[in-house]
């Protein structure tokens, strides 16, 4: 039986799991077999371990364990088999094969002595093979011997024995007969041994005996290669029954590098009384890292200090001028801590820590005044390389941790500046942030010329714009007002009162940014024209329009834009254009409207401003997903974030937004598997701010019926408030609430919403259609229930909620947050929400109200056909439950059958387990089996089709049948969504399949 409890769930490693279970399996059909298990310590292999064995003793497999222990040059000789021999002589269904079996007595008792010599070995080995032969014989055994790394010579040798030429062989003798080949069953038996792989130096004892074993045809080894990031993440979690903070997961997930052992130290160490608590090595935790370290020499120890203190990674050129020791004895040195698996040597002429946690506990062994003395060395040999932008950093923190903070000031602004040139804001702020830091404990005389704290600190605010660090960035801009002067310089307290304008712009706080932006304007002349002037004029621009002052802003940006033409400053003169594409009616849905974002994107990347070309991509690609134009949003979002990418503004906010909406295109066209890769590959990219990104891979969770979902939601809205988090989170939340027909939750919930989103100028959000909807959902649930339970109070009660809730719906979808019509997305959630209000009006009594629940859904499914597969297949349940109520079955089945075949292709089992209670229930499959038939097409829909099989684009579908493009796309997702296709290429072949095309006759023929 396993030796270990463990209280939290078995996490990862299935893999591995799966390849011992299969050895398991053979062993107990008689082919024994041995498993060399191998790993760093704490890597997890006793808990892999025991849950094999688990699960060999569910199996009926009796399972046994022998611990190996570190005694030294001491050891106890068979120690683990006196073990393993000790727990058999318990059980009472062995009884009778210990008994007959003199090597039981020789382990146990005091007759071992006799093993001293060859033959008396032999002896014995030959003993323990037979033993174990007949005990396997009894019932199937599992050998585990555990941390072989530690075992005495004796039980090598005896294990040597038993793997090569005992029991895991065919020729084995057991009491007079041949096991195997007299017609026995074979052996039912295996043998897991484990060992720590980072414990064997090249003269370990053990290397030759696993040299020699994993040779053997029956014996194979498993390596345990560090854990994903993401299995760390899901361990860490489940050591704790309440929430672990994202930011602390992260961080144990990032130092733990994959090891479970380590990453549960980290998190018991974690204390939220002590902050600082989890940033160093806990001290238990410690004394195991430094044990193979205190065994180097003294000389090869001094080296790992000086290596510690260079960091995880160190090159050899820099260590030896650091260290300052002979050739060879360096060269000796490192030898003994890479054969000691302390250090790894590179292909580049470095050597790593093998694990960053052993580089800590070194790090933090050192005395204090040695520390400042191997950072000096560090920063004097680093100065003496000349100033080279890749040592700037290192020379920083060398020189500030050995208090020349003279040098540690020069050499921050350096390298502050090369994380400016080549486009890593999140570096160049951290070292702006150390310059600010140090500016007043330097003297004047020894500070940088030319340059202010202000202006540092205006740098500093836009490094963490562009990192995505909003928040910080509005800090650092406020930093910035607090020092600068109204009289002294008015330009640059413009420019100060501008920025932070804009970054307050980022965080939603709409009233303070149009004040300062109006300081900003006011404070510097229109005459002589500046572009001081043209700047906070674009600014102020955004802010009025932010706060309804339309008028005001269009007459801003007019006269902006003549200056900023006048002066050629063609990135203002993009970024005034942009606004303008909202102000003058030509709002970026329309051709003409994108026609000038177009404009303005190549004005700005001439200028190489890539903040302003982000803002002109995203209103391009948002302007076409408003649209219903899926392509081109994708096409400009691909565009978009490979500019961000290159330009280093991947977490800046503009493409943080593009990096959401391109989650919600592959939600939304059904590519389900994609959305939630593209999700875990940039989670851990994404910065603070812009984690809702991944809210459409949990909009997948949810409709998968992942029941963390709605937690992973809710957990989006911690911290400071993010208007954007605030409308994912509260959108699942709402649905969240709808799946489980939670009508007052959901209700809650919308309303919590709503209220958050609504702006200081009191504007409803578009979003407020869709919210509705789902709302009226989970309404129109509660009405069908009350009414079927005959509670018309209930009734009454949520018909008004209901009648509320649909005017709103009607009203925003009217009058819209900005004056313009709602695009696609918009019309099909409003037609969902009467869809919900006229399902909510019907009686089961019969009456007019069926037809008119039908026509809404009808029109609802038409409306979800720009794109949006999962809402139509939704749709389509309710729409095939209103036709069975009608008694139009053979409508009901296709309707029903098309939402259950989108619902299994998704993957969306909470749908299609209610399309089939549906299908049971009215008794469809009945009429689907009758009725099996290609979906019917329009006519129009036809002619689309046709061209689609012959390759035609959407803009050639819509120059061959005169009509746009942007209707040819719509055209070509109502056709996917009615074949069940998830692409272009799918729904041709299908259309062959079903005869719906006929191949064109070859040009022979």
């Amino acid at each position: 039986m396993p030796t270990t409890s463990f209280t939290t769930p078995f996490i990862g490693r299935e893999d591995e799991l799966a390849r011992l279970t299969r050895v398991l399996d053979r062993a107990r059909a008689g082919e024994a077999r041995a498993v060399l298990v191998a790993g760093d310590a704490g890597v997890g292999k006793t808990r892999l371990l025991a849950e094999a064995a688990g699960h060999a003793t569910e199996a009926g497999t009796t399972v046994v364990t022998g611990h190996c222990v570190d005694l030294g040059d001491v050891g106890l000789p068979y120690l683990p088999f006196t073990e393993i021999v000790g727990v058999l002589a318990d059980d009472e269904r062995f009884s009778a094969a210990l008994a007959s079996h003199p090597v039981v007595d020789r382990l146990l008792g005091d007759g071992s002595g006799d093993a001293r010599d060859a033959g008396g070995r032999l002896q014995l080995f030959e003993g323990m093979a037979s033993l174990l032969t007949d005990l396997a014989g009894t019932a199937p055994l599992l050998l585990v011997l555990e941390d072989l790394h530690w075992a005495d010579q004796s039980s090598r040798d005896l294990l040597r024995f038993l793997l090569s030429r005992g029991i895991l062989q065919s020729r084995v003798r057991s009491r007079g007969r041949d096991a195997v080949a007299g017609g026995s069953p074979g052996q039912r038996l295996a043998v897991f041994a484990s060992y720590r792989a980072d414990d064997l130096h090249r003269r370990h004892p053990l290397r030759p005996l696993l040299a020699e074993l994993v040779r053997l045809p029956v014996v194979e080894r498993l390596e345990l290669r560090p854990m994903p990031d993401g299995e760390v993440a899901r361990l860490v979690r489940a050591q704790q029954a309440a929430p672990v903070p994202d930011a602390t997961v992260r961080r144990i997930v990032e130092r733990a590098e994959g090891n479970a052992f380590y990453a549960e130290e980290l998190l018991a160490a974690t204390s939220e009384t002590m902050p600082g608590a989890a940033s160093a090595v806990p001290s238990g935790l410690a004394d195991v890292l430094l044990i193979r370290f205190e065994q180097l020499a003294a000389t090869a120890q001094q080296v790992l200090r000086t290596a510690a203190v260079a960091g995880r990674r160190v090159e050899h050129d820099l260590l030896r001028d650091t260290v300052r020791l002979p050739e060879e004895e360096l060269e000796s040195a490192l030898r003994e801590a890479v054969g000691r698996q302390l250090l790894v040597p590179g292909d580049d002429d470095t050597y790593s820590f093998r694990h960053a946690l052993i580089r800590e506990a070194v790090y933090a062994d050192l005395l204090p005044g040695e520390r400042v003395r191997l950072h000096r060395a560090f920063a004097g040999v680093l100065a003496g390389r000349g100033h080279r932008a890749e040592s700037a950093a290192e020379r920083a923190h060398h020189s500030r941790e050995s208090h020349d903070l003279a040098d540690a000031l020069a050499a921050s602004l350096e390298a502050a500046d090369h994380a400016g040139r080549v486009r890593a804001p999140a570096e160049e702020l951290r070292h702006l942030e150390a310059v600010l830091d140090l500016w007043s404990a330097v003297p004047a005389a020894a500070r940088p010329d030319g340059l202010d704290t202000v202006t540092l600190t205006l740098r500093a605010s836009a490094a963490a714009a562009h990192a995505g660090e909003t928040h910080r960035a509005v800090s650092l801009t406020r930093s910035a007002l607090a020092r600068v002067g109204n009289d002294e310089d008015s330009e640059l307290a413009a420019r100060v009162r501008y920025t932070l304008a804009g970054n307050l712009m980022r965080i939603d706080n709409l009233a303070a940014a149009f004040t300062y932006s109006n300081e900003a304007l006011a404070m510097i002349p229109a005459e002589p024209p500046s572009r001081t002037w043209v700047w906070a004029a674009a600014t102020h621009v955004m802010a009025a329009t932010y706060m309804g002052e339309g008028e005001a802003a269009h007459r801003v940006a007019l006269k902006a834009l003549r200056i900023a033409e006048e002066l050629d400053v063609s990135d203002a003169q993009a970024d005034l254009l942009i606004s303008l594409v909202g102000l003058e009616g030509q709002s970026r849905r329309t051709p003409e409207g994108r026609a000038r974002l177009r404009e303005a994107r190549e004005l700005a990347r001439r200028a190489g401003n890539a903040s302003v070309e982000m803002r002109a991509l995203f209103n391009l690609s948002i302007g076409s997903h408003e649209s219903g134009d899926l392509d081109e949003c994708l096409t400009w979002l691909t565009e978009g974030l490979e500019r961000a990418g290159r330009a280093g503004l991947l977490s800046s906010p503009y493409p943080v937004e593009m990096r959401y909406l391109r989650s919600l295109m592959l939600y939304t066209l059904g590519q389900w598997d994609e959305c939630v890769r593209s999700a875990e590959t940039e989670a851990d990219r994404l910065p603070t701010a812009g984690r809702y990104a991944i809210g459409p891979a949990l909009s997948v969770a949810l409709a998968r019926g992942d029941e963390r979902a709605a937690e992973r939601a809710q957990a989006l809205l911690d911290g400071p408030f993010d208007w954007m988090a605030t409308l994912v989170a509260g959108l699942l939340l709402t649905d969240a609430a709808v799946l489980r027909r939670d009508a007052e939750g959901a209700l809650e919930q919308f309303r919590t919403t709503l209220a958050a989103l609504i702006d200081e100028a009191g504007t409803t959000p578009h979003v407020a259609v869709r919210l509705a909807a789902l709302a009226l959902a989970a309404i129109g649930d509660a009405v069908v229930e009350s009414r079927l339970t005959g509670d018309e109070e209930a009734v009454d009660r949520w018909t008004e909620t209901g009648k509320e809730l649909v005017e709103l719906a009607r009203v925003t979808a009217a009058k819209g947050e900005d004056g313009t019509p709602q695009g696609p997305e918009g019309l099909a959630w409003l037609a969902r929400a009467e869809a919900e209000w006229a399902r909510a009006g019907v009686r089961r009594d019969g009456g007019g109200g069926v037809e008119l629940s039908v026509g809404a859904w009808e029109k609802a499914v038409a409306a979800f056909g720009y794109g949006d597969v999962y809402e139509q297949a939704r749709c389509q349940l309710r729409l095939a439950d209103g036709l069975l109520g009608a008694d139009r079955r053979e409508e009901a089945a296709a309707h029903a059958r098309a939402a259950r075949d989108t619902a299994v292709r998704l993957g969306a089992v909470p749908l299609r387990d209610e399309v089939e209670r549906l299908i049971r229930r009215g008794r469809l499959a009945e009429t689907a089996a009758t009725s099996e038939r290609a979906p019917l097409l329009t006519a129009r829909e036809n002619d689309v089709l046709l061209l689609l099989s012959r390759g035609r684009t959407n803009r050639q579908i819509g120059e061959e049948l005169f009509i746009s493009g942007k209707t040819a796309s719509v055209h070509v997702s109502n056709i996917l969504a009615k074949l069940g296709a998830a692409s272009r290429t799918e729904a041709v072949a299908i259309a062959y399949r079903e005869g719906l095309v006929e191949p064109e006759p070859s040009a022979s023929g």
